[in-house]
């Protein structure tokens, strides 16, 4: 217990500037230069994907490569000021809720998928890289689909699973990025149904504004 309360400093050190290099608000500022408020078109999201076709491919691609830098610089500051074993993912964890809800933007943020793979790449180095690359490479496949994103993510924890089975790779961590895994693709499972839910009203709203205007016609 003694050592728990020694360490709490450091961890809320750790939490504290993850949480501050996720909410840093790459897509929302790189968009607003290029006159969009990446909030308010397409998904709403403030991630590359939203970025890559409302605003524009390299754009995209700048945004995907800053993301993943701040997941995994959140993992480096977490263990240049201590934080080590199981401990590392409390301030991966929270980078990627700085992502979700940036104190820069009003609390807004993307689904933090990017950060996720770069957090990924800095626990699992090489092995982390492939599943990454895995990752992007069947959500580009799948751009079309409307978990294409999702779809990816499930991939690339496949793949880190297969290689820490065939390399022996700690099962801690890979254990740790599960749940990461899981909590991402939950938040975006559920903002994916409140964007239905707000379409479908929209429509219904307008249809009866169609159907108004008709009878006083």
């Amino acid at each position: 217990m003694s050592e728990f309360f020694t360490s709490a400093p450091t961890v809320l050190l750790a939490v504290l500037g993850a949480y501050m290099l996720g909410a840093l608000p790459l897509a929302d500022q790189i968009s607003r230069r290029s006159g969009v408020d990446i909030f308010s078109v397409g998904s709403g999201l403030a991630g590359a994907a939203n970025v890559r076709k409302k605003v524009g491919a390299w754009p995209g691609v700048v945004v995907l490569i800053g993301d993943l830098g701040k997941g995994a610089l959140a993992v480096l500051f977490a263990g240049l000021v201590g934080i080590e074993g199981p401990w590392i993912i409390v301030p991966a964890a929270a980078a990627i809720v700085g992502h979700w809800y940036s104190v820069f933007s009003g609390f807004r943020g993307g689904d933090g998928m990017s950060v996720l793979g770069g957090v990924t790449i800095a626990l699992f180095s090489v092995y982390g890289g492939v599943a990454v690359i895995v990752g992007l490479l069947v959500a580009s496949g799948g751009q079309r689909l409307s978990y294409g994103t999702a779809i990816g993510v499930v991939f690339s924890y496949a793949a880190l699973v297969m290689a820490a089975v065939a390399y022996e790779v700690d099962v801690v961590p890979v254990l740790g990025v599960g749940g990461l895994t899981a909590m991402v693709l939950a938040r975006s499972g559920v903002g994916h149904m409140h964007r239905r839910h707000a379409e479908d009203w929209d429509d219904e709203a307008a249809e009866l504004a169609d159907g108004d205007g008709s009878i006083q016609a």
